[in-house]
């Protein structure tokens, strides 16, 4: 196994880090309903760029440590992250090509479905219904993902991630 196969990794591991960080930080009560959904965001990214690296397997991790780091049904959000990095994957090389607006639509969409299902999986416990408050961190979502999209270009391009 060669070193090039696993340049850049760490980018890989901080960024993800990062989310999860930025998922679980505590936020005012008014504001945890707007809370993008940064894991997602990163996972799309890393997806749509390098998709011969970071794909459903690396969704599944991240997703049961998200499980873990949130303290929810054990499976919940990394269900969820595979179906949202087979999306990304899937369709990466549409996406690529898309214009920045286009790409804010497709992630913010896989937000909303992502949303959508965790609200699915919680009315299947029997936690009480969320209304379309799950709308919202798909908007926020959205409206973020230029300036994600463009950190995470610019680490990928500096740190030679491939």
């Amino acid at each position: 196994m060669s070193l090039e196969k696993h340049h850049g990794g760490w980018v890989l591991l901080v960024t993800f880090s990062v989310s999860l960080m930025l998922a679980i930080m505590p936020l005012p009560g008014w504001a945890v309903i707007w809370r993008p959904d940064w894991v997602a965001l990163v996972l799309i990214y890393w997806c749509i760029a390098i998709p011969q690296r970071v794909g459903v397997a690396t969704g599944w991790m991240i997703g049961i440590l998200y499980d873990v780091l949130s303290d929810t049904l054990l499976g919940q959000h990394a269900l969820i992250l595979c179906f949202l990095a087979y999306l990304s994957v899937k369709l990466h090389r549409q996406v690529r090509v898309f214009p920045w607006w286009q790409q804010a639509i497709f992630a913010g969409s896989l937000v909303a479905i992502s949303e959508l299902l965790e609200a699915w999986i919680r009315g299947a416990m029997g936690h009480p219904p969320v209304g379309w408050s799950f709308i919202y961190p798909a908007l926020t979502s959205m409206i973020l993902w230029p300036w994600i999209f463009i950190i995470l270009r610019d680490m990928r391009r500096t740190y030679q991630v491939f």
